[in-house]
């Protein structure tokens, strides 16, 4: 689950002891996200990858991070298309050929939080969303890959930014990554665009959710009557990607890759 913000504050330099504990957290995620992403056909609700992320979770004695997180009513964030992120499952919420759905997860494990999130397509896409997607994940990898000690958040932010435009599509500027730890949200912000404002240099111990979230269209969004399903002010189709990251002496160790 993305941030409109993190709060303020000092950023925390987790020991071994509670990256591996981090690691444990987002095993489990990643395990739910595919077992999710098998169930993406036409003809499934919302609600019922909804109950299954939250049976899932619990079988492995894990708490859902998002239900009941600042009032969110749901285990499992589910956008479909023109949705960018936290939209609310439904059993009204039919899936059809030709969505694109964006599956956000998290949990609470062992005094600890894992968050990823993917997104898949229902069946065959057009070539525009196809691409969308592609692009989406292929960021989050450029992402990764400058997530080493001694670069800054920007450079995270530059990497995404800068590919993401160069393919035609815009990065979401209202929401951001974050700090991950024994809270779901902790500082840093980790934009997904490079900010005019200092940034924070990278160091072995800090632990991130880096999640671009991409549209085919402009990258301004609003928010629903909801009040937590965030679409794009112009309609067109959105993805969302996320990994949760520890920066360690040698680079930066995925916690959430999925087989």
């Amino acid at each position: 689950m993305c941030g409109a913000s993190a709060s303020a504050g000092s950023i925390l330099i987790k020991t071994q002891d509670e990256i591996s504990r981090l690691r444990d957290a987002n095993r489990i995620v990643a395990q739910v996200l595919s077992a999710l992403s098998a169930m993406i056909v036409p003809g499934v609700s919302t609600y019922e990858l909804d109950r299954l992320a939250e049976r899932m979770s619990s079988d492995m004695g894990a708490k859902p991070a998002f239900k009941g997180y600042r009032g969110f009513p749901a285990a499992l964030c589910i956008s479909l298309n023109e949705e960018v992120v936290h939209g609310i499952p439904s059993r009204k919420r039919i899936l059809r050929l030709g969505d694109v759905v964006s599956l956000d997860f998290g949990v609470f494990y062992n005094g600890f939080y894992g968050d990823a999130a993917v997104t898949v397509g229902v069946g065959q896409l057009s070539p525009r969303n196809r691409r969308l997607l592609q692009v989406t994940e292929n960021s989050l990898s450029y992402g990764v890959s400058s997530a080493l000690p001694g670069n800054r958040v920007s450079d995270i932010s530059r990497a995404i930014q800068d590919y993401v435009e160069k393919e035609g599509f815009s990065v979401v500027r209202d929401y951001v990554g974050h700090g991950i730890g024994k809270s779901l949200h902790e500082p840093p912000e980790v934009p997904n665009y490079v900010m005019n404002a200092p940034s924070p240099r990278l160091r072995a111990g800090m632990v991130l959710a880096i999640e671009p979230m991409v549209n085919g269209g402009g990258h301004k969004v609003r928010v629903l009557r909801d009040g937590w399903t965030v679409v794009t002010s112009d309609g067109s189709r959105s993805a969302h990607f996320e990994h949760s990251v520890a920066i360690t002496e040698d680079g930066c160790e995925v916690l959430s890759a999925r087989e």
